[in-house]
């Protein structure tokens, strides 16, 4: 899916961060804190920019200790009751997420199959249940699955004893 975020975008973000973005050519960029000035980072937005052969939408957060980048957005999700927005990529049934909130906090899920964000999460053990509950509120932003292409089946004689390859 190509994704653009258009001006309207950013002001949803605005809203939801508190803080005006500012312009920076190619960008924009957001800086976020905690009222106790404990956590910061700073949220770049690229829309439709240059990555590798293809044009497509780059998130990167800086942090005092950290850079993650999110490549070929598809969406994003606001939670102005969390005070967070959930950006996300899929790519082949895989889904990345990358969730910025409001007072400078930020997780990154990378490479998590799609089908945890719309199962049962009692079934899933402690150590992946928090990748499918956080990006389930994404779930109604993605395209709907490819179905899966139809697998011929291949009879396969069993050779006798008595041939060889």
């Amino acid at each position: 899916m190509s994704f653009t975020l258009k001006p309207s975008d950013i002001k949803k973000l605005e809203k939801t961060f508190g803080v005006q973005a500012r312009s920076m050519g190619d960008n924009v960029r957001f800086e976020l804190a905690a009222k106790d000035e404990s956590r910061k980072l700073a949220l770049e937005v690229y829309s439709q920019i240059q990555i590798g052969h293809q044009k497509g939408t780059l998130i990167s957060v800086y942090t005092g200790n950290a850079h993650l980048q999110l490549h070929f957005c598809s969406g994003y999700v606001v939670s102005e009751f969390l005070g967070e927005v959930t950006f996300v990529a899929e790519q082949n049934g895989k889904l990345s997420g990358l969730i910025v909130e409001r007072e400078g906090g930020c997780s990154l899920f990378a490479n998590v199959d799609r089908s945890l964000v719309s199962g049962d999460f009692t079934k899933l053990g402690p150590e992946v249940m928090l990748s499918g509950i956080a990006l389930s509120l994404t779930d109604g932003i993605l395209e709907s699955p490819k179905k899966a292409p139809q697998r011929k089946t291949v009879r396969v004689q069993k050779r006798s004893k008595t041939s060889r390859a």
